[in-house]
């Protein structure tokens, strides 16, 4: 679940540069796109929340410190984060801006490797390569555009943000359910480009009826849907697998623009999508065979949330021969339940 969670989000990101071109074509500014689009997440996932009450369910209550901290997620990491995205794509073509922006997924691997939370395995390795040779690939293959040493600067600032974002994110991704860190997130971001457009009162509502379909759109698909399947994701797959799997964001951009743009897919492009889904097969052959070893190894991999009968040492009920105990069979299915409820 954790990678197909992970493609998810990356396809339903990949599809936000589609709509806003739609929605710009009606009128609608940048700054207006980003106000409307985190109030209207904030907005539907309260509602959300509000009709299903099951979903703010945890094991444990929150800390008030995992509320500040995804509440801070929103109003300085993706306000930031997307100031320095905008601000970058004033001084330079796009296609160079999303080259130094894809440099996220090394940054977060290298980040959560000397954090502790991950480990670079060969296999990790591979996908990594894959992945980010596939995506230099696809916006390549997009054609050439200006460089500008500010706009670079911005740039990887940006991705510096979103690596933060990502790292930060992944602390508190288990103590809070996705739907909740997802509310508390788009509640932080709507309130920054709130306070923002008070203060510098460049939001126009005039724009066409048509372009509330393309907002709608980018707050339903590439912001609600999109966030909760990166938080669900990031929760099972871990920081670098999730960063990894993100570059499948641009492969979707690429091909939705052919479909809807008329614009055609070159042989680079191509080829860097099939790198990129190569790297997905590589992180999915090492997940399952994680599942295998662990499945082998009685008593020392935690299973489930870890929870359940102990033995004396402290490890999951097992019997003689290594199988679970019925105790801890009925615990682990319990946990997952509640997981997926």
């Amino acid at each position: 679940m954790g990678p197909a969670l992970c493609l998810l989000s990356a396809a339903c990101f990949g599809a936000m540069a589609i709509f806003g071109k739609f929605a710009y074509e009606t009128g609608v500014t940048p700054a207006t796109a980003l106000l409307v689009r985190f109030a209207l997440a904030a907005a539907i996932l309260a509602v959300l929340l509000a009709l299903r009450p099951g979903l703010r369910r945890t094991g444990t209550a929150p800390s008030r410190r995992a509320v500040v901290i995804a509440l801070g997620l929103g109003a300085v990491g993706y306000a930031t984060q997307a100031g320095l995205y905008f601000a970058a794509l004033q001084v330079m073509d796009a296609s160079p801006l999303s080259l130094i922006l894809y440099t996220y997924p090394v940054l977060v691997t290298v980040g959560a490797v000397l954090l502790g939370r991950d480990r670079l395995t060969p296999r990790r390795s591979a996908a990594l390569v894959a992945a980010s040779g596939g995506t230099l690939l696809v916006l390549l293959g997009a054609g050439g555009g200006s460089f500008h040493p500010l706009g670079a600067l911005l740039a990887f600032g940006s991705a510096v943000t979103y690596t933060t974002y990502i790292l930060i994110a992944d602390t508190v991704v288990r103590e809070l359910p996705p739907p909740v860190i997802t509310t508390l997130v788009m509640t932080g971001a709507a309130g920054t480009f709130g306070a923002r457009a008070l203060v510098t009162g460049d939001v126009d509502l005039g724009f066409r009826a048509a372009g509330w379909w393309w907002l709608a759109c980018i707050a339903v698909v590439s912001t609600v849907l999109a966030a909760l399947a990166f938080f669900a994701g990031l929760r099972r797959s871990g920081p670098s697998s999730a960063a990894i799997l993100s570059t499948f964001e641009p492969v979707v951009t690429a091909g939705l623009a052919t479909l809807t743009l008329g614009e055609s897919l070159t042989a680079a492009q191509l080829a860097g999508g099939v790198l990129v889904l190569a790297s997905v097969a590589v992180l999915q052959t090492g997940s399952r065979d994680s599942e295998e070893v662990a499945a082998q190894t009685p008593g020392d991999v935690p299973i489930g949330d870890g929870h359940g009968p102990r033995d004396a040492r402290g490890r999951v009920g097992h019997d003689r021969l290594g199988r679970r105990s019925a105790a801890a069979r009925g615990t682990i299915v319990r946990a997952r339940s509640e997981e997926f409820r």
